[in-house]
């Protein structure tokens, strides 16, 4: 049995973050989460685990939503929330096109900020116990059976029912490693719409040729931009004050399943794939093509295949894990990363 000390290890070593570190770790955590979630495939929640700032995230929101108002909540919450926000209105449009046309590129890239968070996760975890071996494993098999699973549908129809429920699905996303919040909205139907409206609202807020604001842009994205952020601020309230309950109570499985889910995600993120355009009569999203949808198909929903890598761009893809790998890691040490809990 754990011992009643042990219980909040995870979270009472992200309290020993200096307000610097938690500033510098919360802006690089942010500003990848955001990226994260506008990429299928990748997790949100797994880039905050990756920069260390996972534990202080969800207990942060989870004194907002009990009304304690701490110091370090806010400031946790408003460097993270914030350099989110501001990457998702910058590079919804980039990161869309960079993933559809140098998708090995950008994977690889993930693969290793993914497996920089293994160690971060381990530091929280240890002392291994049974508990936490078993719920990593079974979280690894699950997460992996999702990753290998077929393909998932693609653009649809923006419907509030459904936008509240994208909300929902991708404020979970955000916060459960692993999980990713943009393969949710392609199972919903909701990516497109979604990522489209919130590109909108960038033009609407910057203006169209540095012409100022734009309200008509803003009301349009709006329509879709409210119902999601009603779901998301739903979404994020459950999910973390059920993670903060959980990690105070059975922290060592908690943590496992964390652990199985971070190693999982990248199952899902084998480099060496790319679009291809699908023809007349193909099967794409349980709809037969005939010329007419074909040509309104996007490239984001073509099918993908594996493809031979040649001897560069396997040399290139392993550069770039070991890139991200040690961007995760040089957060960690510049953001004052520790080897041994806090007491």
């Amino acid at each position: 049995m754990t011992p009643p000390e042990a219980h909040g290890h995870a979270l009472s070593e992200s309290e020993a973050l200096s307000t610097p570190a938690l500033v510098a770790r919360g802006a690089a955590g942010g500003v990848l989460m955001g990226l994260a979630n506008l990429v299928p495939g990748i997790s949100g929640g797994t880039m905050l685990l990756a920069t260390g700032v996972f534990p202080t995230f969800i207990a942060a929101i989870a004194d907002v939503t009990t009304f304690k108002f701490r110091r370090r909540s806010l400031i946790a919450l408003a460097t993270i929330v914030g350099s989110a926000v501001v990457a998702i209105l910058m590079l919804a449009g980039p990161v869309r096109g960079l993933v559809i046309d140098q998708r090995w590129v950008m994977y690889s890239l993930f693969i290793g900020l993914t497996l920089g968070g293994v160690p971060l996760v381990w530091r929280l975890a240890r002392p291994a116990s049974p508990a936490l071996w078993v719920a990593a494993v079974i979280s690894f098999g699950l997460m992996a059976l999702m990753a290998l699973s077929g393909d998932v549908g693609g653009g649809g129809e923006a419907r509030f029912p459904l936008l509240l429920l994208a909300g929902v699905a991708g404020a979970s996303a955000m916060i459960l490693p692993g999980i990713s919040g943009g393969y949710l909205l392609l199972l919903l139907g909701q990516y497109e719409p979604i990522l489209g409206a919130v590109d909108l609202l960038k033009v609407g807020l910057l203006g169209r040729d540095g012409g100022g604001f734009d309200v008509a842009a803003i009301m349009q994205a709006g329509e879709v931009v409210v119902p999601v952020g009603i779901g998301v601020v739903v979404g994020a309230v459950g999910v973390s004050n059920l993670l903060k309950w959980l990690l105070d109570r059975y922290e060592k499985a908690t943590l496992g399943v964390l652990l199985g889910l971070l190693l999982g995600a990248v199952v899902g993120l084998y480099p060496f794939q790319a679009p291809v355009q699908p023809e007349v009569g193909d099967v794409v999203k349980g709809m037969v093509l005939d010329a007419e949808a074909l040509a309104d198909l996007e490239a984001e929903d073509w099918p993908l295949e594996r493809f031979d890598p040649s001897a560069g761009q396997v040399a290139s893809g392993i550069g770039l894990v070991l890139l991200g790998l040690g961007a995760t890691l040089v957060i960690d040490r510049v953001g004052g990363g520790r080897s041994e809990p806090t007491a």
